[in-house]
């Protein structure tokens, strides 16, 4: 996958913090959008480290590349797994309960469940320093 991105830190061990600029599904014309989007939403800007094997300073506008793989990886992490594993509590404990309450609950549980692993996944990326990110051009 490619981004446009700018470069805001360069550090000595050959990464940097770059911004890349939240995407809304009407691509920024608010004008045309009739979907409410906010200000905040339209101009907000997503950090992340990225490898810098070409140098850009800070300022720089690049292109980053990412591998599909990780981020879907991640992804379905944050996204699939919470919600997975709420139907599994709901589902189970309702078949073998019988009943509403502990059936809800249960899905709660497993929701839960699934954002603390989604925490941890994140804990161990930013630990090991798992980049997704690579600077492969720097723009004009």
């Amino acid at each position: 996958m490619k981004q446009i991105a700018t470069v805001k830190k360069v550090f000595s061990d050959g990464m940097a913090e770059i911004a890349v600029p939240r995407k809304s599904a009407c691509g920024h014309d608010c004008s045309q959008c009739g979907g409410g989007c906010s200000e905040l939403m339209v101009k907000s800007e997503v950090t992340a480290r990225a490898a810098n094997p070409i140098h850009a300073q800070p300022g720089d506008s690049v292109q980053v590349e990412s591998e599909s793989g990780q981020v879907l990886g991640i992804a379905a992490v944050v996204y699939l797994l919470p919600l997975f594993l709420f139907f599994v509590g709901y589902f189970a404990v309702g078949w073998l309960l019988q009943n509403e309450t502990y059936a809800m609950a249960a899905g709660g549980v497993g929701f839960a469940a699934g954002i603390i692993a989604a925490v941890l996944v994140n804990r161990v990326v930013k630990r090991k320093k798992l980049t997704a990110f690579c600077i492969t051009a720097i723009l004009d």
